[in-house]
């Protein structure tokens, strides 16, 4: 693995311009887990009612009503938006490109990149992001940041604002048992539902809120996701990326459920532009079509350690 590391140093230090497409994989490596000790820090209670053992199956769950709906999600959406993750993967990542002309597509909606300090000018958030509510029916192309409003749920819960260093310090090896994990600073357990009257309904129909989260054709597209895949179109154009450019395309733990965004116009690029690099890293998923092995470098490692690596 040296010696690909090495030829990845390389290429990101003579690269022109950088491309970093990235999937849930990244995300992951920063420890940002949606199963084992997250989810039973946060999600013991739900998990012992409904018994599901993650957490996007208890994000799919038909909760009877709005208020234990969004009381799940409130949690989801705290830990995994508006706290950090819990390793510098990201940070790492951002230290590599710092001052290099770099242009990120991610299918994730955790908003890590821009929590880490990369350049929001610079970032596609193509699927969504859990920081915005739109109107589920939806009535108009719109969304609405949603962090005053998730931290009214948590703390309705019985969470501290506080809270979450609390939870974090905690250990599942610590020896308390499983719903201990997710009592606030006076020990009480969490409540299971919100307050109605916290229910994020549209200002405009009045309907439900939901989650801008790409699941179905009621996904919106705002005028910030437009503005973003304008810029996005425009440096690969203006970078030449696909005609001669010298670029490096630079996959970071993206999977096969959605290639079409990432994997597959990052191989078509690397086969038109004789001065691309295509780099993949991914643990147990690495790999390149044969027409572009010869100016390709896979790496089928964890991310952060890779990054680590190439940071030395």
């Amino acid at each position: 693995m040296t010696e690909l590391i090495t030829q990845l140093k390389k290429a990101l230090d003579s690269a022109d311009a950088v491309i970093i497409g990235s999937g849930a994989g990244l995300s992951t490596s920063a420890g940002f887990t949606y199963s084992g000790e997250r989810f039973e820090k946060y999600f013991s209670d739900f998990a012992a009612r409904y018994g599901f053992k993650d957490m996007y199956s208890g994000g799919f769950y038909p909760y009877e009503s709005l208020e234990e709906h969004w009381a799940y999600w409130s949690r989801y959406i705290m830990i995994n938006r508006y706290m950090s993750a819990p390793k510098p993967v990201y940070e790492d990542l951002l230290s590599l490109v710092d001052g290099k002309d770099y242009f990120v597509i991610t299918t994730n909606v955790d908003h890590c990149f821009q929590k880490a300090g990369f350049d929001k000018k610079r970032l596609y958030y193509t699927q969504g992001d859990y920081g915005l509510f739109q109107c589920s029916q939806p009535c108009h192309q719109k969304t609405y940041d949603n962090e005053e409003t998730v931290r009214a749920m948590w703390e309705a819960q019985g969470f501290s604002v506080q809270c979450h260093a609390e939870l974090d310090s905690a250990s599942i090896k610590s020896g308390e048992k499983i719903p201990n994990q997710i009592r606030n600073g006076s020990e009480k357990i969490p409540a299971m539902t919100i307050p109605s009257e916290l229910i994020p309904r549209c200002p405009i129909c009045g309907k439900p809120m939901s989650m801008n989260l790409r699941a179905d054709d009621t996904f919106v597209q705002d005028e910030g996701w437009y503005k973003a895949a304008e810029s996005y179109e425009k440096f690969l154009t203006t970078r030449k990326a696909a005609d001669g450019g010298s670029v490096l395309f630079l996959e970071l733990g993206v999977g096969g459920n959605t290639p079409g965004i990432i994997k597959y116009p990052f191989w078509q690029m690397t086969a038109q532009n004789p001065n691309a690099t295509y780099a993949c890293i991914n643990f147990g998923e690495a790999a390149v079509p044969k027409e572009i092995v010869d100016n390709s470098i896979c790496i089928n490692a964890d991310i952060g350690q890779v990054l680590k690596e190439l940071a030395k």
